[in-house]
């Protein structure tokens, strides 16, 4: 899922420019400094880019082991009402009627133009919907569901929840003797478990390629619940820096940069997100913004593509870089773009007009204003170790 945190390996060190003073604090502030972290300005947030370990050695530990990312300045927001589900679905391209209880579904708000105002994350948890929204759109998704969906059901955000994820080959091991339940959860679904004498909601999801879960625990309890998890062997406290190398290999969207208003979900190859019910041969077509032009797109193509772009060589190519075909004509631009670690060298994603998305196909990128030869790659990058059951 799209902002949790700012492109730091393909962006350096702009991202320190935030003119923001008055910034917010997570509930675990206090622990990430004593843990050495290295705080910087995101989404009005003071948030970890990296601890001492530095970004290269948590990616590997990441996916090597088990990482622990506090990413409380997400969103959290709460539907409640017999009418939740069916008033959202008028906001997003999924099958949310459909959506069982304990279960979880990657969605999109979108606009009139088909364009992606935000992704999101939807858990039925039984008596009412648990939605989780980027930072940097929090505010803006939050008067976006009011507006649509005061009069038929209650939107209340959870600004009293702190957010951690546990991701890597370890994570399920290590919830396997802190709170069994949720060991045995699969992919995309979801529990509530105590853990440290917290009443902890979590999903087995995240952000980063790996198998891991994404905990909801009350703020208060955020601190306790953290060091439960980082005394356990091979738990280390990971940044944004490393998390957003974690989901650039994964070939993950960060929301603002490879999704954006002017980006149709079609054009950002994510049509697996959109629900069959909800295509023009399901039980309920359309009926959300934008979706004349995503239907049409479903049935006839999109004129460009989010494809993934790996530079020959060492050099990255970094966002906003043209893409250019054999005679130098634009066709493309990138995204996003850095250094892979799991992959041992430069990864980027961009769009590109569809003629030119099949994998393999030769390309030149501008680096330090020279041409680079580059091709069109499969993503994700690595391959992505959801756990399904």
């Amino acid at each position: 899922m799209g902002s949790r945190g700012p492109p730091y390996l393909s962006r350096g060190s702009d991202i320190l420019a935030d003119p923001q003073t008055d910034l917010k604090q997570t509930p675990l502030h206090a622990l990430h400094t004593a843990l050495g972290g290295k705080m910087v300005p995101f989404a009005g947030y003071a948030m970890p880019v990296q601890y001492p370990m530095g970004i290269l050695k948590e990616h590997e530990h990441t996916r090597r082991q088990a990482g622990l990312f506090d990413v409380s300045h997400m969103g959290q927001v709460r539907l409640s009402g017999a009418g939740a589900a069916a008033a959202l679905e008028r906001l997003v391209p999924v099958d949310v009627l459909g959506l069982g209880a304990d279960h979880q579904r990657y969605a999109l708000f979108t606009n009139e133009a088909g364009g992606i105002l935000d992704d999101l994350m939807i858990t039925n948890a039984g008596d009412h919907l648990f939605l989780v929204v980027n930072a940097a759109c929090k505010a803006q998704d939050l008067a976006h569901l009011q507006r649509h969906l005061a009069g038929d059901c209650t939107v209340t955000p959870l600004e009293d929840r702190a957010l951690l994820a546990l991701q890597g080959p370890q994570a399920a091991a290590v919830m396997g003797r802190i709170a069994p339940a949720a060991a045995r959860l699969v992919f995309m679904s979801a529990t509530s478990v105590d853990i440290a004498g917290a009443d902890c909601f979590v999903t087995r999801s995240g952000y980063t390629g790996e198998d891991g879960f994404e905990m909801s625990i009350p703020a208060g309890k955020a601190e306790d619940v953290a060091r439960l998890l980082l005394a356990e062997p091979g738990v280390a406290p990971i940044g944004l820096g490393a998390r957003d190398s974690l989901r650039l290999e994964a070939g993950l969207c960060l929301c603002g940069h490879d999704i954006d208003t002017t980006t149709t979900p079609v054009e950002a190859a994510l049509a697996w997100a959109l629900s069959k019910a909800r295509r023009a041969d399901g039980p309920r077509p359309g009926g959300y913004p934008g979706a004349e032009v995503i239907l049409r797109q479903l049935a006839d193509g999109a004129p460009r593509r989010r494809v993934g772009i790996k530079p020959d060589g060492r050099a990255p190519v970094r966002e906003g870089v043209e893409l250019t075909d054999s005679s130098g004509r634009v066709v493309g631009r990138v995204t996003s773009g850095g250094y892979g670690p799991t992959v041992g060298g430069p990864v980027a994603m961009g769009y590109v007009e569809s003629e030119f998305a099949k994998p393999g196909t030769a390309l030149a990128a501008s680096v330090r204003g020279k041409p680079h030869a580059v091709a069109v790659a499969k993503l994700p990058f690595v391959p992505q170790n959801y756990y399904r059951g």
